[in-house]
């Protein structure tokens, strides 16, 4: 029995292609063990064992330098597979697949019932790159007045003073503000364990309703002097949150203990109060004492709920203390031309995930504590949005 499934073992071996080399070399060693043009008992084992050849291979290789020999012509033992070898490839016209509606083939399956064909030869044109995946993602739809009022932004936004070089505008005039939902905890999360620590089991109410604060979140862009920053572009992150007195006593707190509650409906009146007693303020003490006398623009999206750029409330407390701060809209469905969108709001979610808030009151501080993302992020997202 164990000699059936040695020799078994031997018969399913994987064949393979050899060099010219290798078989020239085992052809040589062949040649030196021969006595008079024959091989001993052992012979092509040895030589087989000694080059990793299979036995039948070196013996293919004697046998077809012996004919050689016999025809008075130079040996060589060369591989005789030339080209493509094996089962010949069944020709399909691929082209089909451009008369099949995109609905009818987003998965493999899919494929393998319109074309006729199997899912693992689809893999296999996948891997050889006949066929390729794509993810496609909603964008904005932009009307013909919208890619207008775009390219005319763009164009406002190059220095006009420099017509042999011209460049974009550094940006340092401009505050970026936006809102922004920071959720407790994620849906779904990848954590790392060792092969016998115990599986995390995390649980809530219902999942479509996971506790969040909505910040309104206000930056800049940082300024250096002499290597050194000056100015970080960190002016703050605001919770739109009201703070209540506990009616009734619970589990989680003691009746009269302070609460946090969500604005859950950010309307015009709310945004112009913390843009007023919040957002001017912050900007007054942070900004650099040299560029006061400048104009400031706040950038924003259009929102409802967001003020208009002549609000008489804004734009009389704007101008006070000697500052000159104008509100700007950003062009409509265009959220990749505001920093924060483009790239800062995703940067901070991703590190706030990182600090396991437990609570609501946690997440506030966390959320703060991130915002003070190091300064590099706001060139890097400036040069992604030019």
């Amino acid at each position: 029995m164990l000699v059936f499934f040695l020799l078994l073992e031997q018969v399913n071996q994987p064949k393979h292609d050899y060099s010219d080399h290798t078989r020239q070399q085992v052809y040589q060693a062949l040649l030196m063990r021969s006595k008079n043009g024959k091989l001993g008992k052992h012979d092509t084992r040895i030589v087989g064992d000694r080059f990793g050849v299979h036995i039948r291979t070196v013996q293919r290789i004697w046998k077809q330098g012996k004919n050689q020999l016999r025809q008075n012509i130079p040996v060589k033992v060369p591989n005789l597979k030339k080209g493509r070898c094996g089962r010949k490839a069944i020709p399909l016209d691929l082209e089909r697949l451009r008369a099949i509606p995109l609905q009818q083939r987003m998965t493999i399956q899919d494929l393998s019932s319109r074309l006729g064909i199997s899912k693992a030869r689809i893999q296999r044109y996948l891997k050889k790159g006949l066929l390729r995946r794509h993810s496609s993602s909603i964008k904005p739809y932009l009307t013909d007045a919208n890619k207008k009022t775009r390219l005319k932004w763009c164009i406002d936004m190059i220095d006009q003073g420099l017509l042999d070089d011209p460049k974009f505008k550094d940006l340092f005039d401009f505050v970026f503000i936006d809102e922004k939902w920071f959720y407790l905890h994620q849906k779904s999360e990848r954590y790392y364990l060792l092969p016998e620590e115990d599986e995390p089991h995390r649980t809530c109410k219902n999942k479509n309703y996971i506790p969040r604060i909505m910040f309104l979140c206000v930056v800049a862009r940082p300024r250096f002097r002499d290597g050194e920053c000056v100015f970080d572009g960190k002016i703050g992150c605001f919770p739109l949150v009201t703070f209540e007195q506990a009616i009734r006593r619970s589990h989680n707190r003691l009746r009269g203990e302070q609460v946090i509650k969500p604005i859950q409906s950010i309307t015009r009146e709310v945004i112009r109060d913390f843009m007023i007693n919040r957002v001017l303020p912050a900007i007054r003490a942070k900004w650099p004492r040299e560029d006061v006398h400048k104009p400031i623009f706040i950038q924003q999206d259009n929102a409802p709920s967001h003020l208009k750029v002549d609000d008489p409330q804004f734009c009389e407390i704007a101008k006070q203390d000697g500052f000159d701060i104008r509100l700007i809209c950003q062009p409509p469905n265009s959220p990749d031309f505001n920093i924060l969108d483009l790239g800062f709001f995703r940067a901070i979610q991703a590190i706030q995930y990182s600090k396991n808030a437990k609570t609501m009151k946690d997440l506030i501080p966390v959320v703060q504590q991130v915002n003070d993302h190091p300064f590099v992020c706001f060139n890097t997202i400036k040069i992604l949005r030019q």
